[in-house]
């Protein structure tokens, strides 16, 4: 018999000063069983960081959700599409092959990739050179020991504040915070 997936609520408020962007969002996170709590707060973590792309990109008219990520590999972590269904923002969390981020940039108008754990670098010096052409992609490393700290905070129901100031993002809720500062690789 298959494994489920897991299903976390979250409560997310997100204060993005550099932005200018203040929302709440209720969501759904399906951790796929294979999923750690570690790559489930990435992705969460990813959300919170480029969530002011609803309005700055589809001027609110927009859908910000998780996508099915590990369960079809066609689709993304986390995505933006507009009122037309345009992919607008496709978000990867961890280690992929060069082959589909080079198709989710024909996909999507950006794509942005968040990688993590102690291997990133090692994966990193391997890959780079592979994804040197597509222009609509930015990759960025979350320390090891942030993406940890980030597990941490994973609970069944959360209520998390995220603020991003100067490019750097406080995670947090209400007895616990995680700072995280993601170094721009690409």
């Amino acid at each position: 018999m298959a494994l489920k997936s897991t299903v976390f609520k979250v409560n997310l408020q997100i204060a993005d000063i550099d932005n200018s962007y203040y929302a709440d969002h209720t969501l759904t996170l399906a951790r796929h069983p294979s999923e750690t709590d570690e790559r489930m707060m990435v992705r969460l973590t990813a959300l919170a960081l480029q969530a002011h792309k609803l309005q700055s990109v589809c001027n609110g008219d927009g859908t910000l959700a998780f996508g099915a990520g590990l369960s079809d590999p066609d689709e993304p972590d986390v995505w933006l599409r507009d009122f037309t269904g345009r992919t607008r923002l496709w978000i990867e969390v961890g280690q992929p092959e060069d082959k589909p981020l080079i198709k989710a940039c024909g996909k999507a108008d950006e794509v942005v990739l968040y990688c993590f754990s102690s291997s990133a670098d090692i994966w990193w010096r391997g890959i780079e050179s592979k994804l040197t052409r597509p222009q609509n992609l930015s990759v960025y490393r979350v320390p090891a020991e942030v993406s940890k700290a980030l597990a941490a905070l994973a609970q069944r129901s959360m209520q998390l504040q995220a603020t991003v100031q100067e490019g750097a993002l406080t995670l947090g809720d209400g007895a616990h915070a995680v700072d995280l500062e993601p170094l721009r690789w690409k």
